[in-house]
């Protein structure tokens, strides 16, 4: 209020400069505004008023911003009737409204004004005085009492100090800004959204999810908080429709529990010979499956692995279970792992088998189930790659025979030279989609693609990626003879390879698709 009515008298009351040549006009309007202006509150008109005293006391000491007057005493005028009698043209009856004032308001500022002694209250600068004109046209809030004490100085306190504190508090109170909570910004900082980050957020929070536009941005990598939600999507394990994500969920999960009492919580004696003779090949290897990974020596997950193969050969009777169809469960198991803990590194917590300290058995059966649902899709699109004579597999190994004639006749020639066939190492490619060629880490991002690809991701497109992968290495294979080509075939040197080489990879692929895709006749290539 003082800033806002009346921020020029309150300096000159508290900063006059008798050698100032402005000197005598300011006491002149002084004397002049002895009626305060009417805007102000009334017991701040009163103030104002009475503190002319103090302004001639302070002039006619030399009072100066450099040299304070060592023992201002507080104006009687503060509690005279002379004050209240010039106040009378505000108020009929300004005694009667000075006494309720000092009664109640400011009888904590006004009964300690009149015990304190006169030299207690020593200014040692011009602010001081300002402070102690806002501590009395400003009484202190109850709770500032706290800091002064009692207001009677009967129970010991020392006033004079309880006086100080309260001027203190009260012109802190008025000019200092509160205090703002101190924070870690190391973790409120939030790093800004990639623009790719914006994209998939934008599509995954749609009501109906756009899956060209999916598959266009997650053919470049998926991040891997994403990665589970969209592998569900890309395999049409999740509807497009989002309100329909829940109940899918659910029903498929239902579905799945049905299918363990049928086929795998019954007793052994009840199983046929070729049931039996199924569910021991799928005991056997998966303890054999992705053996350089810790997460699938887990019991747990070796025991979710094994009955999901084992009911999905006996809900597919025409391919049943062939071996190999154990490691294309393994990145789907590690992704919806990941999908349930975002915050955990893949590679450090959820592939060392860290993770299983928190996955409890509730969040396991849903992963059991999505895996299932997931893997028969999946499978659905090449599955005459596992049924009798495996010729879904025959023709790949063919395909990717004739693609590299044509891409590269030296290495093709090579290894006709050398008695090496193309079905000797490329079967395990085709039937293992290259998980056993690959760290699983990258084959999660090699399987992004894949599925961006739809239906010939796991077929069509996978020749091309393999025949990439071969010429990669054709200066080296032309050096070698048949043992050293054998033995490097068997064991790619793909340990200390990355997303980048990964991607290289699939790009040059995507040149080849370019190029030979839907041309079937540029492949048909008369060998000499």
């Amino acid at each position: 209020i003082i800033t806002c009515y009346d921020h020029d008298n309150i300096d000159l009351a508290v900063r006059p400069n008798k050698n100032s040549s402005k000197h005598n006009s300011i006491m002149a309007s002084s004397q002049q505004q002895q009626a305060a202006p009417r805007g102000l509150p009334g017991f701040l008109r009163r103030t104002l008023r009475t503190s002319s005293a103090e302004q001639e006391n302070a002039l006619d000491n030399d009072y100066s911003p450099s040299s304070a007057p060592k023992s201002p005493v507080v104006p009687d005028s503060l509690v005279d009737n002379t004050a209240i009698q010039s106040g009378a043209e505000d108020d009929h009856d300004n005694a009667d409204r000075v006494n309720t004032s000092r009664s109640k308001s400011d009888s904590h500022v006004d009964g300690r004004m009149k015990q304190t002694d006169a030299s207690s209250l020593t200014l040692t600068s011009p602010g001081s005085a300002k402070r102690h004109l806002r501590a009395v046209a400003f009484p202190p809030l109850p709770y500032e009492q706290e800091l002064g004490g009692s207001n009677n100085s009967d129970d010991g306190v020392d006033v004079d100090k309880q006086s100080q504190s309260l001027n203190v508090a009260s012109a802190n109170l008025i000019s200092a800004p509160p205090k703002q909570p101190q924070t870690d910004t190391a973790t409120t900082t939030q790093q800004p959204k990639s623009y790719k980050e914006i994209q998939y957020e934008t599509i995954l929070n749609s009501t109906i999810i756009p899956l060209r536009d999916l598959r266009k941005l997650a053919w470049n990598g998926i991040p891997p908080h994403h990665r589970s939600k969209i592998w569900k999507i890309l395999l049409s394990y999740l509807p497009a429709n989002t309100s329909r994500h829940q109940s899918t969920l659910t029903r498929k999960r239902n579905e799945y529990k049905d299918a363990i009492q049928q086929h795998y919580d019954i007793p052994d004696d009840t199983r046929t010979n070729s049931e039996q003779e199924t569910l021991r090949q799928v005991l056997v290897d998966v303890p054999r499956t992705a053996p350089e990974v810790p997460l699938f020596h887990n019991d747990r997950i070796r025991r979710i692995l094994s009955r999901l193969l084992y009911i999905w050969a006996m809900r597919h009777p025409a391919s049943s279970y062939v071996q190999g169809i154990n490691d294309l469960a393994t990145p789907l198991i590690v992704v919806f792992i990941s999908g349930y803990f975002p915050n955990k590194d893949v590679e450090e917590e959820v592939l060392s088998g860290e993770v299983m300290i928190d996955v409890t058995d509730a969040i396991l059966e849903e992963i059991e189930a999505d895996t299932y649902w997931c893997l028969t899709n999946l499978l659905a699109g090449i599955q005459d790659h596992y049924t009798s004579d495996q010729p879904g597999m025959q023709r790949m190994v063919m395909r990717l025979e004739e693609l590299v004639n044509r891409i590269d006749a030296d290495l093709a020639g090579h290894l006709r030279e050398t008695g090496i066939e193309f079905l000797q190492f490329a079967f395990k490619w085709m039937n293992c989609l290259l998980l056993r060629e690959f760290r699983l880490q990258r084959v999660l991002r090699l399987w992004d693609t894949y599925l961006s690809e739809g239906d010939g991701g796991f077929e069509d497109f996978h020749v091309y990626v393999c025949a990439s992968f071969l010429v990669h290495y054709s200066a080296e294979l032309q050096q070698m003879g048949f043992d050293d080509l054998f033995q490097f075939m068997q064991n790619m040197p793909t340990d200390d390879w990355t997303d980048r080489e990964i991607e290289i990879l699939l790009s040059s692929a995507f040149v080849l698709s370019t190029l030979f895709g839907g041309s079937e006749a540029h492949l048909n290539v008369v060998r000499n």
